[in-house]
C-alpha cells in the first residue's frame, strides 16, 4: 500500500492553472485530504478490532458463565440455583474484566487497577439492571409471561442493550486514557 506522500502527490481536485483555481488552495486542498481520510480509514480500522475483540471476550465470559453455572448444578450446588448463578456471574465478569483489560482496551488503560475493577463491576451492575428492566416490563407490564417470551426479553433485547451499555461505558469511564491531570 502506497504511504500517505505517495498519495498527495497523486490526488487533485482540478489542475493548479486552471481557470478559477488558486494554486496555493489546491495544493493545500490536495495535500490535506488524503491524510486526513487515511487517519479516519485508520481510526475505523482500529475501532472495527476493538468491537471485534470486545465480541471475543464477551463470547468467551458468556461462555464460562454458563458453563460454570451448569457445574456448580450438577456438583456442588444443585439444590442451590440462585448461588450457582451469583458465583458464575462473578467469574465471568473476572473473566470479562481481564480479558477487556489486557486486550480490548490495553492501549487506553488509564486509571488505578483497583479503581478500574470497581468501576468496571458498577458498569456491570448496570447492564444487569438494563436486562432485567427489560425483562420486567416484558413479563409484569405487557404480560408476556412464557418462558420464551422471557428469554427473549433478558438474553435477547436485553442482552443486545446491556452489551451496548457496557461497550460505551468502558470505553468512556473504565478504560478512558488518564488525563494529564488524573495522573
Amino acid at each position: 500500500m502506497p504511504d500517505a506522500t505517495a498519495l498527495d502527490e497523486r490526488v487533485t481536485t482540478r489542475p493548479a492553472d486552471a481557470p478559477g483555481v488558486d494554486p496555493a488552495a489546491a495544493a493545500s486542498s490536495a495535500t490535506s485530504s488524503v491524510p486526513a481520510r487515511a487517519a479516519v480509514s485508520v481510526r475505523v480500522a482500529s475501532r472495527l478490532r476493538e468491537l471485534a475483540t470486545f465480541g471475543l471476550v464477551g463470547g468467551i465470559a458468556f461462555v464460562v458463565d454458563v458453563g460454570v453455572y451448569n457445574l456448580l448444578r450438577v456438583t456442588l450446588l444443585d439444590d442451590k440455583p440462585i448461588g450457582a448463578k451469583v458465583i458464575s456471574v462473578i467469574i465471568a465478569t473476572a473473566v470479562a474484566w481481564l480479558g477487556n483489560r489486557y486486550l480490548t482496551f490495553r492501549a487506553d488503560r488509564g486509571r488505578a487497577v483497583l479503581k478500574e475493577a470497581v468501576v468496571f463491576g458498577l458498569v456491570n451492575v448496570g447492564g444487569l439492571a438494563i436486562a432485567s428492566l427489560c425483562l420486567f416490563v416484558s413479563h409484569y407490564v405487557l404480560g408476556h409471561t412464557s418462558q420464551l417470551a422471557d428469554n427473549i426479553a433478558a438474553n435477547g433485547v436485553g442482552l443486545v442493550l446491556g452489551t451496548a451499555f457496557r461497550y460505551v461505558a468502558y470505553r468512556w469511564f473504565v478504560f478512558a486514557p488518564a488525563t494529564a491531570d488524573a495522573r
